[in-house]
């Protein structure tokens, strides 16, 4: 038998956006934004009670199904240990199904609030980063979002295939997932411009074809690698190191107005790229957002938001703060 929680623990979460592939790193790169949902669970006596605010509150279920919860059941099984009731309420900020991760932050956020009620139960019981990473792209498919939400700034995530033996003792392919953190270049600053219709990733994935001409993997290649020198060291090559032959023009006839948006952009120079799956435009600036664009933009219906670079997921317990 778990070990149950004693009623009245009480966390809370603060957990970033992201924008994932960057250009050319597809599954692969990514970075928090500052942007941020927020959560607060109680562990009861007994039952469930949830309340959600802001963004997608009408839209979510309240009640088991609801990613957060979950993903705090997720946090606590990994930990062993239950809870007989939970307190949930969640502050959303992150716009929904707009490519900045929504769904991997609430998992992050979940995740990282089950967890840490376990380890106010028993602190031997407390999480690293690493393991988080694994969990979050678990329970999500891909580490690259979940990644950047939990270690903050920007992010190389990479999936290693192992095997292992299941109850038949016949091998069976393991994954796991591995994220390294590094720090932006000081000058770097991330402008999204958001717009007001939704995408879907399953969809505009089912779009992707399963196989890709050498020579626009070989590209990719070479991008990705120059994307981690310009992001850190190299600003002034943004432009290059962001082109992509994967999954951008693949994506375009489903995003018009996002595909538009980056054309215009590139064309002035600013390295722009889909945020995740889309809508969302990515821009990546050395200077400010040009006003002119700032004006187009926003009469075209797009929210343009400066939000920063991100910390990683940060929880608050009875003791203070805590990263990670």
């Amino acid at each position: 038998m778990s070990p149950t929680l004693p009623a009245g623990i009480t966390v809370s979460v603060r957990v970033p956006a992201s924008s994932a592939n960057l250009g050319p790193g597809f599954d692969s790169l990514g970075l928090a934004l500052g942007l941020y949902d927020e959560i607060e669970v109680r562990s009861t006596d007994s039952g469930l009670t949830i309340r959600v605010e802001g963004e997608g509150a009408d839209e979510v279920p309240w009640g088991p199904q609801h990613l957060v919860v979950r993903a705090i059941e997720r946090g606590l099984e990994s930990a062993g240990v239950w809870a007989d009731g939970l307190d949930v309420v969640c502050r959303n900020a992150i716009p929904h199904s707009r490519g900045l991760g929504s769904s991997a932050s609430a998992v992050v956020g979940g995740l990282a609030a089950g967890c840490a009620l376990a380890a106010e139960f028993d602190a031997a019981l407390a999480v690293d980063p690493d393991r988080m990473v694994q969990l979050a792209a678990e329970f999500e498919g891909h580490p690259d979002n979940a990644a950047a939400s939990v270690l903050g700034g920007i992010v190389v995530s990479w999936t290693e295939t192992g095997s292992g033996p299941d109850s038949d003792d016949i091998a069976l392919p393991q994954r796991t997932y591995r994220a390294v953190r590094l720090d932006a270049h000081p000058s770097l600053r991330p402008v999204v411009l958001v717009p007001e219709e939704r995408s879907s990733t399953a969809q505009t994935r089912g779009l992707l074809p399963d196989l890709v001409p050498h020579r626009d993997a070989a590209f990719n290649v070479s991008r990705a690698a120059l994307a981690v020198v310009a992001l850190t060291q190299r600003p002034d090559l943004l432009l290059p190191a962001t082109e992509d032959r994967l999954h951008q023009t693949q994506r375009a006839p489903a995003l018009p107005l996002t595909t538009t948006w980056i054309e215009r952009l590139r064309a002035a120079g600013i390295a722009a790229t889909v945020s995740g799956a889309g809508p969302t435009i990515l821009a990546l600036m050395t200077s400010a957002f040009p006003d002119e664009l700032r004006a187009l933009a926003v009469a075209e219906g797009l929210r343009v938001l400066e939000p920063g670079f991100a910390e990683g997921v940060q929880v608050g317990t009875a003791e203070g703060a805590r990263i990670g």
